[in-house]
């Protein structure tokens, strides 16, 4: 059998034939426009609330766009200050920073004239224990700036502790609220002699111990104790802290007490090293 051949009608002859059609309706429209009148009153009801919608949709769309770019606006502002203000807090705060490493420096100017006659090194202090107190920390200074091992570490006008270990551009300083840090000391108004000793359990109400005092010795609550003549490792007439309180031991022949360190060991930032080790006395001379 043989098969049914379809008509097809390429599309531009449509186009052409309805553009024709649409072109015969407008010719007679104008000129029979009494005839199309119904026709056109149809079609504008029709197609005026269209246009209106078409229109108002058309002003929404519009008003969402200034609304959109009012918001990139204010967004790109908002990024803009924000960065300003970041800016702002760094430069503040190294404003902050370098008031308060003048404050130091001040300090530390005031302790090399209240000590003038020691050679001394600043230093900072790069690190610590894994606990709240300096008991034991690192400088950024080693052997290249002449620090050694023994040398006496000072700070906030009294002494902080000793250098214990040292490497090319480090060291690390032993402090006297260390439990394993005893300092022969002296009463700066009577000469009475004492040791101090380090005990990180007081160390939270501010104080370390203070013990083998004369039981006839003249120190008092608030006396000043300095590093004494007879310390092995420590230069002599240190500022080590104040008398806290003092008592008769249960032996009747000593007292002893608690001592409030001349150094706030909580925030110790920089400190300065006397590069001058203590001579070496003769064994029977030492005194621990």
């Amino acid at each position: 059998m043989r098969r049914r051949t379809k008509m097809t009608i390429e599309p531009k002859y449509i186009l052409a034939t309805l553009s024709l059609l649409c072109l015969v309706i407008i010719i007679i429209s104008f000129r029979y426009p009494e005839k199309f009148s119904p026709i056109n009153e149809g079609v504008g009801k029709v197609v005026t609330p269209m246009q209106k919608g078409i229109n108002s949709f058309g002003t929404w769309l519009y008003g969402k766009k200034e609304v959109f770019n009012s918001v990139q606006k204010l967004t790109a502002e908002n990024n803009k200050l924000k960065e300003q203000l970041d800016t702002i807090t760094y430069e503040n705060k190294i404003l902050q920073q370098e008031k308060y490493e003048l404050q130091d420096l001040r300090k530390l100017f005031e302790l090399d004239e209240k000590y003038a006659s020691y050679p001394k090194v600043a230093a900072r202090v790069i690190s610590r224990d894994s606990n709240n107190w300096y008991n034991q920390f690192t400088i950024d200074k080693g052997t290249d700036e002449g620090i050694a091992v023994n040398m006496n570490v000072i700070a906030d006008g009294g002494l902080v502790g000793i250098v214990t270990k040292t490497g090319d551009s480090w060291a690390i300083v032993r402090t006297i609220i260390d439990d394993k840090t005893n300092v022969t000391g002296m009463s700066l108004k009577t000469s009475d002699v004492c040791n101090v000793k380090g005990n990180l359990e007081l160390i939270d109400s501010g104080m370390i111990d203070i013990e083998l005092v004369d039981k006839d010795a003249a120190i008092k609550e608030g006396d000043e104790i300095v590093t004494s003549s007879t310390s092995d490792r420590y230069l002599q007439g240190i500022l080590i802290g104040y008398v806290n309180n003092l008592e008769v031991d249960s032996s009747n022949m000593t007292k002893s007490g608690y001592l409030t360190p001349a150094v706030s060991f909580d925030s110790l930032d920089t400190v300065l090293v006397i590069t001058e080790l203590k001579k070496e006395l003769p064994a029977e001379a030492v005194t621990y």
